[in-house]
């Protein structure tokens, strides 16, 4: 039960609710804490005096204005109140446990009246602390709201169940332990708090003080306060009245206040609305159950993160040091190197040194020879050797020719380390995935066959947590042979032309990404078309009939029939006056750009007429991208929301090229909301308004008028909107990039949207006001008839 805590406490003083009132939005407030908010309006800012004076704005004016306030009556889904309205705006404060209110009024003047039974200002104004909703009181003031009795019961057992100490109800701080509790009062009290607010004198000396436990006791079987009518006090509720969803007295009916109302006994409107709440709770207490086992599933995945970071923490730090260990082991390598390079310098040098000594030791013993020679004065014998030495003297001058004084090594090292691939792979160096993507699963009900050409799709696996960078599409060639590659790329949907006709085919399809290759998926058998003479193929369209052999194509972004041995609905139906044309021909159209059709010769517009080709498309809503808000029913064909705010829901059918029209139906249209329709990327936003970011282009229309909008841009206001039962009609015309929007048939506006291209989806936004459904086997939109 502490749980429940929070639902027990007054979202102004944060304390426990003291005499609860109901507010019109269904929240509850302490009835002294709802006269403290209070607000008085001057009458000349009430909607009131404003419609009433025309001052300012003019009633066309002021329901577009009130239509965007953040207090309107169509933003809060609540209707009036005992003659409420809505209030303007007021600054907001936070109460003490933190939820915004309005700031409180001015004390009221000292009235013989009790506080709760004092009247309030003209026009005074009080302000959910909640949702914000502003109301203005009647006469009747906060008498008008009813009292929550049940609250009241609910807070006495849990303050009884929670204490076994009864606490003191007045300690501003930590509550005392309650020593008396007085029974007129209903106060349990401390010694301080009993001598400081209820002295034994005067009025209170009366007053029956009894011990805690005993007070307890007597609260829990003193008769429970029977709830009265909040117009006729004096008598007790009843009847309950359906249509107003509230109890009346027997004088309430006699007044004639709800004579056209249906009204049934009180009892058997209890008993039905326990039912309903039982079995409501019923639903919620198996998403509690789930979340609990959610919750187990949440702390195992936290024991097993933790363990699964120290096994890989470790395979981490032994990762590391290998790679350390590679370096040390390549630097004592790289240093033998060096080593070896210095000695044989120094050998080559010392060589050099050795040679040249002996060279100049010769040389000197030469020239000293020599001088001695000179010194001779005998003519004869000098003549005798002079021709010999002089000889020798040239000889050991030319044998200290040029580059002999030149050293044969250089001081420098000529090795160079290049370390900038290592540096740039340790800065590189991070986590991949150390394990192959999953293997992906073929959607069935997309992939299809028509005529030589097949579709196929495909999808990871919901629970897949290693990304796939792609995927590989293989086929046999229709005779039990070989698989071969018909597609490599990141598109999950691929279309497949010139196979043989009345043939079998095996596909299968596999992911990669850096870490290797996945297994194979089922393998899938695909038939191809029986029928090669019918007239469809007669049409003017390049189609080659005979057998070609397979090529890689461009992905299609288009769900297909399936053939009969496949189950499933036909998504699309290509229509045209006076003959259907080719499905198979058409595929030529709708294929993504760049698809290479090699005996195609001639544009598709020089072709065919694009008013006599048009895809009337039928599509489901898809789920899987839809915001969460969103509420899918009748195969998910029909779509509307749970929430007050535009959520956004895509169909299951991407367009990328081609004509494509489709319609919708509005099934349900109340509080005149702003519906919007028309196209979007995949990554629209989803939680808000289609058209307000880049990815999305949308009519929005409301019950008199619609406007255009993309990245948040109104364009084109066009008189005439939409009620229950509407169609609203859109054309994605590909081929000349516009986009245009019809409702019952005739076209809204001019061409909303040019140089549209791409690949788009159909997408709609609504809240809980707004119903749409989309249909299959459309008529023809009247501007393409001949």
């Amino acid at each position: 039960m502490e749980e429940m805590e929070e639902e027990l406490k007054c979202p102004v003083c944060g304390s426990f609710y003291r005499e609860p009132i109901i507010l019109p939005c269904s929240h509850n407030i302490c009835q002294a804490c709802a006269r403290n908010i209070l607000v008085q309006t001057p009458e000349s800012e009430s909607p009131q005096s404003r419609r009433a004076s025309g001052s300012g704005v003019s009633d066309y004016d002021y329901l577009d204005l009130d239509k965007m306030s953040l207090y309107s009556e169509a933003d809060s889904g609540y209707g009036s109140y005992g003659g409420f309205a809505s209030a303007p705006t007021t600054p907001c404060q936070k109460s003490p446990n933190g939820v915004r209110v309005f700031p409180p009024a001015m004390p009221p003047p000292a009235t013989h009246l009790s506080p709760a039974l004092a009247s309030v200002p003209r026009n005074s104004c009080i302000t959910c602390p909640q949702c914000h909703r502003s109301l203005i009181l009647d006469d009747r003031g906060l008498r008008g709201f009813p009292k929550n009795r049940v609250l009241e019961g609910v807070i006495d057992r849990y303050q009884q169940s929670k204490a076994a100490a009864l606490k003191c109800q007045l300690c501003e701080k930590a509550p005392k332990e309650a020593t008396v509790m007085c029974e007129q009062c209903d106060v349990f009290y401390c010694d301080p708090c009993r001598l400081r607010c209820h002295p034994p004198r005067g009025p209170l000396a009366k007053h029956r003080l009894v011990p805690p436990a005993q007070g307890r006791v007597s609260r829990r079987l003193s008769p429970r306060k029977v709830s009265t009518c909040t117009d006729h006090e004096l008598e007790n509720h009843s009847m309950y009245c359906v249509q107003c969803k509230m109890p009346v007295c027997y004088q309430c009916l006699e007044e004639g206040k709800h004579s056209s109302h249906e009204v049934k006994a009180l009892g058997a409107m209890w008993k039905l609305h326990k039912s309903q709440l039982s079995q409501a709770l019923n639903g919620l207490s198996d998403r509690a159950k789930e979340a609990k086992e959610f919750l187990v599933q949440l702390r195992n995945m936290v024991q097993q993160i933790q363990e699964n970071s120290v096994e890989f923490e470790a395979c981490l730090v032994a990762q590391c040091d290998a790679l350390i260990d590679a370096l040390n082991r390549r630097k004592a390598q790289l240093l033998a190197r060096v080593n070896k390079e210095h000695e044989h310098k120094l050998k080559v040098v010392r060589d050099q040194i050795s040679h040249c000594t002996v060279k100049l030791r010769q040389t000197t013993g030469l020239m000293e020879y020599c001088l001695e020679v000179i010194k001779e004065n005998d003519p004869s014998g000098f003549l005798q050797i002079s021709d010999a030495l002089i000889r020798r003297v040239h000889l050991t001058e030319d044998q200290w020719g040029k580059g002999t004084l030149t050293p044969r090594m250089t001081t420098d090292f000529d090795l160079s380390l290049d370390n900038s691939p290592l540096l740039q792979s340790i800065h590189q160096l991070d986590f991949v995935q150390m394990k192959v993507p999953a293997t992906p699963i073929l959607q069935l009900e997309e992939c299809c066959t028509h005529n030589n050409s097949a579709t196929l799709s495909w999808k990871q696996p919901p629970l897949s947590t290693v990304p796939a960078e792609g995927y590989i599409l293989e086929l046999d060639d229709g005779n039990g042979g070989q698989f071969r590659e018909v597609y490599v790329g990141k598109e999950t949907m691929c279309t497949v032309d010139g196979l043989h006709f009345n043939s079998t085919y095996n596909a299968r399809i596999k992911a990669f990404n850096k870490t290797g290759v996945s297994q194979y998926s089922k393998t899938l058998v695909l038939q191809t078309s029986e029928d090669t003479d019918s007239e469809e193929q007669t049409l003017p369209f390049p189609v080659p009939s005979e057998r070609l052999p397979l090529r890689r194509m461009s992905p299609f972004s288009s769900t297909l029939n399936l053939q009969p041995s496949f189950p499933g609905r036909s998504y699309f139906d290509f229509r045209s006056s006076p003959h259907q044309l080719s499905l198979h021909s058409s595929l030529q159209s709708l294929n993504a750009p760049g698809c290479n059709f090699e005996t195609q010769s001639a544009p598709y517009s020089q072709l065919v007429d694009i008013k006599k080709l048009l895809a009337v498309a039928w599509f489901a809503f898809d789920p899987g991208s839809a915001h969460s808000d969103i509420i899918f029913s009748n195969d998910n064909l029909t779509v509307t929301c749970s929430s007050y705010d535009d959520r956004v829901v895509l169909g299951k059918t991407g367009f990328s090229k081609g004509v494509h029209y489709w319609e919708l139906t509005v099934d349900r249209y109340d509080n005149h909301p702003d519906p919007a329709f028309g196209v979007a990327r995949i990554d629209v936003m989803k939680d808000v308004m289609l058209g307000k970011d880049d990815k999305a282009w949308a009519m929005y229309v409301d019950n008199n008028r619609s406007w255009f909008m993309h990245n948040n841009s109104h364009t084109n206001r066009t008189e005439g909107g939409i009620t229950k039962g509407a169609t609203i009609g859109v054309l994605l015309d590909l081929n000349r990039k516009t986009l245009t929007f019809f409702i019952n048939d005739e076209q809204q506006g001019p061409v909303a949207f040019e140089n549209v291209e791409g690949l788009f989806f159909p997408a709609v936004s609504l809240n809980r006001n707004v119903q749409v459904s989309c249909w299959l086997l459309l008529r023809l939109p009247r501007f393409t008839e001949p």
